[in-house]
């Protein structure tokens, strides 16, 4: 239901002035072989070939950022994550996933004005291609703080950019829900419901969905999806 709205860069650029053609070249090709164990996902060669990459060229961003997702999404090493996308932006100011990732990793540390701060500024580049993402990550925070209008701002934001950007509409969905608006709560999990590739318009395969996620999830997951449910029996 929720996607973590992250950004993979599958395109190696950029490479450190001081660093030799040759570093490049084998950089180059432990990042490649990175992405593809990454895409298979084995995570721990994935790693390794990043790391090798690293080694021999420190200061490409893509690199960086790579590593910092693995620490994010896979070993949940949340401090080491923002370490190396707080180096990824040290070396490109206007790498904007990098910027997105980086509030990621400062929302699941529950430093949510440090992931405010990261969302907009990817949200600062103007030539930003996935900007939808960083609104809705920006939403979700909001709403975890109990910021309603704000969530549900930045929610519309993500859907002015990306139509059928269906995560921002189960947003809007528990935003609506938690200012009493049931029947705009109701119409906006309808439309998620719609366009979200995994029920096609499927009330009744959401539900069963939900109902498992929800056993299965804790804190505030759990609370998301029991409010789902609660709002599908509108």
């Amino acid at each position: 239901m929720k996607k973590l709205m992250i950004l993979f860069m599958a395109v190696f650029v950029g490479s450190c002035a001081t660093t030799s053609v040759e570093n490049v070249q084998k950089a180059t090709a432990h990042y490649k072989l990175g992405v593809s164990y990454l895409n298979e996902n084995n995570v721990q060669p994935a790693f390794i070939e990043f790391r090798k990459a690293y080694e021999l060229n420190p200061e490409d961003k893509e690199v960086l950022n790579a590593i910092g997702i693995i620490y994010l999404l896979k070993f949940e090493d949340f401090q080491k994550a923002i370490e190396f996308f707080q180096k990824a932006v040290s070396v490109a100011p206007d790498f904007s996933e990098a910027h997105n990732n980086l509030g990621f990793a400062y929302e699941k540390s529950r430093k949510f004005n440090e992931a405010i701060a990261s969302y907009n500024k990817a949200l600062s580049n103007l030539i930003y291609r996935s900007p939808e993402k960083a609104y809705y990550n920006l939403g979700r925070v909001y709403y975890r703080l109990g910021k309603y209008d704000e969530a549900i701002n930045a929610y519309k934001e993500a859907l002015k950019r990306m139509t059928d950007f269906y995560p921002s509409y189960y947003g809007l969905a528990l935003c609506y829900n938690a200012k009493g608006r049931y029947g705009d709560a109701s119409l906006a999990i309808t439309k998620a419901i719609e366009i979200d590739p995994l029920y096609k318009g499927s009330k009744s395969k959401a539900m069963s969905d939900l109902s498992q996620r929800k056993l299965n999830a804790r804190g505030e997951d759990e609370k998301d999806n029991a409010d789902y449910l609660d709002i599908l029996k509108y």
